[in-house]
């Protein structure tokens, strides 16, 4: 076991923060009870804002950004981990306040890391990433609240990015019709291909809008906020149920209380970076039934070390499709 590694970090800089690639040892780690040698990362629309300093992510200086990573155990004093165990970890501030994934080495504590199911590789791990492990919590809240594929379509926002095209290929799996909502037309066979049964243009939804709409769907996953978050809800029938999740076109809710007074709609938080070990487990356990990793595969590109920091800037700007693996050690 080697004490030098390879990773990104992030340091303030006179005009805003400087983002490189260094060389560092295992002092540089921070305090945790399990060292993992990391085999991949992702990147999320989290992680753009993180490598470029768009939003305040990072909140200690410096760090090394990256809310995901899998990896094997290379040393614990946890109990519920001993050497060469795979693991995965999702949030619990990593890649925020504490060290993350973009390293070839992480220290953290066993509590934020969830032992793989065998079915699920380290890179098909990082392939769902936090976007996919945030899209099965979406659907597993529609699940609790009773939006069954017979009550009707499942409206999916984002539909291009890590949680929409995870949440497609998930709910077409589970026998729902998903209209995908994209402001991406030329994406319409990427999203066909996932199982959407229908595209819709975000123009639609984007814009602000009435108190309520027609009922169009039973359920939607939101990744994007704002007045597109309002617009489903409108929109959204009688019992029906909204997981929201994201604020890629904002973190406002131009919204009225009508689809809950009216038409009895749920507006169910979804978040992923503290949800209990309890959820997770449950989560991981489900993707490796529910996700068919053939369209996993389909959804995903590979990437290096040195191409996170551009990739940062290029999820922000609406320019990456699906998912990322990062292999952290070519």
């Amino acid at each position: 076991m080697t004490d030098k590694f390879r990773a990104i970090r992030v340091s303030k800089a006179e005009t805003g923060q400087k983002t490189e690639i260094v060389e560092l040892g295992l002092a540089d780690l921070m305090d945790g009870d399990v060292t993992v040698a990391v085999d991949f990362s992702t990147v999320n629309y989290k992680d753009g804002l993180a490598l470029t300093g768009a939003a305040p992510v990072v909140r200690t200086w410096p760090l090394i950004p990256g809310i995901d990573f899998a990896g094997k155990v290379e040393t614990s004093t946890n109990s519920d981990f001993k050497p060469g165990d795979r693991v995965v970890l999702n949030g619990w501030g990593v890649g925020e306040t504490h060290n993350g994934g973009y390293a070839q080495k992480a220290r953290v504590k066993g509590d934020w890391l969830v032992k793989l199911p065998d079915s699920i590789s380290n890179a098909h791990a990082m392939a769902i990433g936090t976007a996919g492990y945030t899209a099965m919590l979406c659907v597993m809240a529609l699940e609790k609240n009773g939006v069954t594929p017979d009550k009707g379509d499942i409206l999916v926002t984002g539909a291009a990015g890590g949680v929409g095209s995870v949440a497609i290929a998930l709910l077409a799996k589970l026998g729902y019709r998903v209209i995908a909502s994209t402001g991406r037309a030329s994406e319409a066979d990427y999203l066909k291909g996932l199982g959407a049964a229908e595209i819709i243009d975000r123009n639609e939804l984007s814009a602000p809008g009435k108190p309520l709409g027609k009922e169009r769907w039973a359920g939607v996953v939101d990744a994007v906020g704002s007045n597109t978050l309002a617009n489903a809800l409108a929109m959204t029938r009688y019992g029906g149920t909204v997981a929201a999740c994201g604020l890629a076109q904002g973190m406002d809710l131009p919204a009225s209380v009508a689809p809950f007074i009216l038409r009895g709609v749920t507006l169910a938080g979804i978040d992923s970076v503290m949800a209990p070990k309890a959820k997770r487990i449950e989560a991981w356990s489900r993707l490796a039934k529910d996700l068919d990793l053939g369209k996993l595969d389909a959804m995903t590109s590979r990437a290096l070390l040195k191409d996170v920091p551009q990739l940062g800037q290029d999820i922000l700007a609406g320019k990456v499709r699906g998912r990322i693996v990062v292999d952290v050690n070519a």
